[in-house]
């Protein structure tokens, strides 16, 4: 009785894990995409908005580490 309480809680803490962690990286990726958004119509703007572009680089770059984190484990996952 109590080996199968374990498994199942067990069970279902992975699932919520697993959930948790998809949904910090589509958060991420949907972060990415609005910052090269936001960088790319201020870069084209006047002189103020092209200096908040360029400094929207230190939010872009760790997002695409993350990105490419993620592409490539699930690069892995398929080819294992």
């Amino acid at each position: 009785m109590i080996s199968t309480v374990t498994t199942t809680v067990s069970t279902v803490v992975t699932t919520s894990a697993a959930g948790l962690v998809a949904s910090i990286g589509v958060a991420a990726v949907v972060t990415l995409i609005a910052s090269l958004s936001m960088s790319e119509i201020l870069a084209g703007a006047g002189n103020r908005q092209t200096f908040f572009a360029r400094n929207l680089d230190a939010v872009i770059l760790p997002l695409l580490f993350v990105f490419s984190f993620i592409v490539s484990t699930k690069v892995w996952q398929i080819l294992s």
